[in-house]
C-alpha cells in the first residue's frame, strides 16, 4: 500500500494533533466577551469560568497519562487515530451542549483526545525525523497549535459577527471536528514509527521505513545503515530492561531524564503562555478595548505568535535548546515585572470593566497601550523560545524504551499546571490584579537557574546520541558539542556495496549471520 515518505508531508499532517489543541484554545478565548455565550450560560462568574477553561486541561491531563500505554501497546499512529475519534465525539457533545455541566463534560472529552494527540504527535515525529532537523520537525507541532489558534478564533470572529443566538457557538464549535477526521483517515497512509518497529523485532520493516524516510528508498545509504545500527542498539539495551512503568521513569539511570522532560513542561506554563493564549480578551478588556475592537486587537496577539514561530523553525535546529530557553526566561520575566509596574502605578480599581465583574482593573491611556503593547511582546518572544523548545525538548530527552511513557508523563505535567493556571487566572484577575504578572516574573526567575544547571544540550544529536550525554558526568552547561555529528561519523565507515536484507528476527541472509553480532558502539 502507498504511504508518505517525505517527512515534511508527515509532519504537515501528523500535527493536525497540535491544531485540535489550538482549536480548542480559541474556541474558548473567543467567547468570553459576547452575548451569545454569556447570556446562554448565565454571565459565568470567574470561578465558574476557570472552572470551564480548565475542564480541557483536566482531560488532556487524564489522556496523557494513558497516552504512554496506548502507544506502547498499539503503535503511535493507532494511538492517534484512537485520539481522533474521541474528539470528533467530545465535539459533538459541546457543540449540543444545553448547559454548563454539558459543555464542561464536552471538553473533558476533547481534552482526553488532546493529551493524547499532544504528547504523542511529538514522540512520533521526533522517532521519524533525522537528527539534523528534528527541532523544526518535532516544532511543527508547535506551529500547528498556533494555526489551529488563529483558524478557529477567525471562524468564532465570524460566527459572532454574522449569526446570533446561540448557533453562533455552535457552530464554531462543531466545526473543530473536521480536522481531526481528516487526520483520522491521513494515518492509514502514514508509517509506523520504526523505533516502535524495533521494539516488536520487525526488523525488515524498520530498515525499510529508514530507507524510504532518510535515504530515497535506497536501503545501502550509508545514513541508512548507521541509524538503523544505532536503531537495534537503542533497542539490545532496551530489551535488557524489564517493562517499563511510571516508577521506573524515576529509577537511578532515568530520573535525570524524566526532570528535564517533565519541567520543561511545567515550566513552560508557568512562563505565563496562558495569560496570552487562554485570557488575552480579559487583559485587553482591562486595558480599554472592548467588543469587535477587542476581538480583532486579540486576532493580531495570535498572528503575532503564528509568524514568530514560524520564523525560528528554519533556524532552531542550527541554535542550542538551552540558549532559547535561558534567553527566552530572562527576556519573559522583564516583561512581567514591566507589565506588573505599569498595571500597579496607573491602574484605577473598579466594580467592573465594560460591564465584566470578573475584572476590578482598569489601565486607560498611554499606560493601557503599553500594556497592550508588552502582551504583543511577550506572545512574540513565546513563540521565538519557549513554545517550540518546551514540546521539542521532552520529546529528545528518553530513551527508547521510556520515550512514549515519559513523554506522555512530560505533556501530563504541563496539562496539569495549564489546568490549574487556567483556572487560577480569573480569579487572579479579579483578586490580585497586577499581582498576578509578578507571580510569573518569579517563576521566570528560578526557571533560568534551574535550567542553567540541569539541562544538558540536545540539538544536533540522534536520540541514541543523547543518551550519551545524559549518561555522561559532563555538566549540563559544556555539553553542545558532546557527541555531535557522530552519526555522520558512523556512516563514513559503513561500506555500501551489500545491501542488508534481514528477516523479523535480525538475521542477515546475504552475510548469513546475526546482524547484531559485530556492531560498533556510539562514539
Amino acid at each position: 500500500m502507498y504511504r508518505f515518505s517525505n517527512i515534511y508531508v508527515l509532519a504537515a499532517f501528523g500535527t493536525i494533533g497540535g491544531a485540535l489543541f489550538g482549536f480548542d484554545v480559541s474556541s474558548m478565548s473567543a467567547w468570553l466577551d459576547t452575548d451569545q455565550y454569556l447570556e446562554y450560560f448565565n454571565h459565568p462568574n470567574s470561578d465558574l469560568q476557570g472552572g470551564i477553561t480548565a475542564s480541557m486541561s483536566g482531560g488532556s491531563f487524564i489522556g496523557a497519562i494513558a497516552a504512554g500505554f496506548l502507544a506502547d501497546k498499539f503503535g503511535r499512529k493507532q494511538a492517534l487515530q484512537f485520539a481522533c475519534s474521541v474528539f470528533v465525539i467530545g465535539c459533538a457533545v459541546v457543540c449540543s451542549s444545553q448547559n454548563v455541566a454539558q459543555l464542561i463534560v464536552g471538553r473533558v472529552i476533547n481534552g482526553f483526545a488532546i493529551g493524547i494527540c499532544s504528547s504523542q504527535v511529538c514522540v512520533y515525529l521526533a522517532e521519524l525525523a533525522p537528527s539534523k532537523i528534528r527541532g523544526r520537525i518535532v516544532g511543527i507541532q508547535q506551529w500547528s497549535i498556533e494555526w489551529g489558534i488563529l483558524i478557529m478564533y477567525l471562524i468564532c470572529y465570524g460566527c459572532i459577527q454574522g449569526i446570533s443566538g446561540p448557533a453562533a457557538f455552535r457552530v464554531a464549535w462543531g466545526i473543530q471536528a473536521i480536522p481531526a477526521i481528516i487526520l483520522f483517515f491521513a494515518l492509514f497512509l502514514f508509517p509506523e514509527s520504526p523505533r516502535w518497529l524495533a521494539g516488536r523485532e520487525r526488523w525488515e520493516e524498520v530498515l525499510q521505513i529508514l530507507a524510504e524516510l532518510h535515504g530515497n528508498g535506497d536501503r545501502d545509504d550509508p545514513i541508512v545503515l548507521a541509524e538503523y545500527e544505532e536503531v537495534r542498539e537503542a533497542q539490545r539495551i532496551a530489551a535488557e530492561s524489564k517493562g517499563v512503568g511510571f516508577f521506573e521513569l524515576f529509577g537511578p539511570r532515568i530520573w535525570k531524564r524524566t526532570l528535564a522532560g517533565t519541567s520543561v513542561q511545567m515550566w513552560q506554563q508557568l512562563l505565563g503562555g496562558n495569560v496570552a493564549m487562554y485570557y488575552v480578551v480579559y487583559i485587553f478588556q482591562m486595558a480599554g478595548l472592548s467588543g469587535s475592537t477587542n476581538l480583532y486587537s486579540s486576532a493580531i496577539q495570535y498572528v503575532i505568535f503564528l509568524v514568530t514561530t514560524g520564523l525560528m523553525l528554519p533556524f532552531i535546529d542550527r541554535i542550542g535548546r538551552r540558549q532559547l530557553l535561558i534567553g527566552g526566561a530572562l527576556i519573559c520575566m522583564c516583561l512581567h515585572y514591566t507589565t506588573a509596574a505599569i498595571m500597579a502605578t496607573y491602574g484605577n480599581p473598579v466594580d467592573n470593566v465594560f460591564g465584566n465583574e470578573n475584572l476590578k482593573l482598569e489601565i486607560t491611556g498611554a499606560p493601557g497601550k503599553a500594556v497592550i503593547a508588552l502582551s504583543y511582546i511577550f506572545t512574540g518572544i513565546y513563540g521565538l523560545t519557549w513554545a517550540p523548545t518546551g514540546w521539542i525538548y521532552c520529546s529528545e530527552v528518553f530513551p527508547l524504551k521510556y520515550r512514549a511513557k515519559g513523554v506522555g508523563l512530560s505533556a501530563a505535567t504541563n496539562w496539569i499546571f495549564n489546568f490549574a493556571l487556567a483556572y487560577f487566572l480569573p480569579p487572579a484577575f479579579k483578586n490580585i490584579t497586577w499581582k498576578t504578572y509578578i507571580i510569573f516574573g518569579v517563576f521566570c526567575t528560578v526557571m533560568t537557574v534551574h535550567i542553567f544547571f540541569t539541562y544538558p544540550e540536545t540539538a544536533r544529536k540522534t536520540l541514541e546520541e543523547i543518551d550519551v550525554v545524559f549518561d555522561s558526568k559532563i555538566p549540563p552547561w559544556r555539553t553542545s558539542k558532546v557527541q555531535e555529528r557522530a552519526l555522520e561519523a558512523r556512516a563514513q565507515s559503513i561500506s555500501k556495496p551489500e545491501t542488508v536484507r534481514t528477516d523479523s528476527n535480525g538475521y542477515d541472509e546475504k552475510e548469513g549471520k546475526d546482524s547484531s553480532v559485530d556492531r560498533r558502539e556510539v562514539v
